[in-house]
């Protein structure tokens, strides 16, 4: 299986649960991992064969920057079905980093994968 990822993705949202989190946007950063086979796409030399990742990108952008979820859990779950349904990913990694959510801590979020590896 092959990756193509897309890092430190920074997108403005509303996350979190408490009151001063739903009046302001915060920024969410991205690490995203996501299998395939580039293979069709080496020999073609053909966008249409492989993940284009300024769609994911573009995608994820307009998902996140509307979103208003409470929990970076529900936002990760979400986000991984949009690359497994919507680009047809077999498998992803998401990191979802809320920098700066506690105070004295610089990273704060979730890992999580989803699908199945070849």
């Amino acid at each position: 299986m092959d990756i193509i990822y897309l890092n430190d993705l920074r997108i403005e949202t509303i996350i979190g649960i408490y009151d001063w989190e739903r009046q302001t946007k915060q920024t969410v950063i991205l690490d995203i991992e996501m299998g395939t086979d580039i293979g069709k796409a080496a020999a073609s030399d053909d966008i249409e064969d492989t993940i284009n990742y300024k769609a994911v990108a573009k995608r994820l952008f307009t998902f996140v920057g509307e979103s208003e979820f409470e929990l970076v859990e529900k936002l990760a779950e979400s986000i991984s079905g949009i690359l497994l349904n919507e680009f047809n990913v077999p498998w992803c990694k998401l990191r979802l980093n809320k920098q700066g959510a506690l105070r004295g801590v610089r990273d704060v979020g979730i890992i999580i994968e989803r699908g199945k590896k070849a």
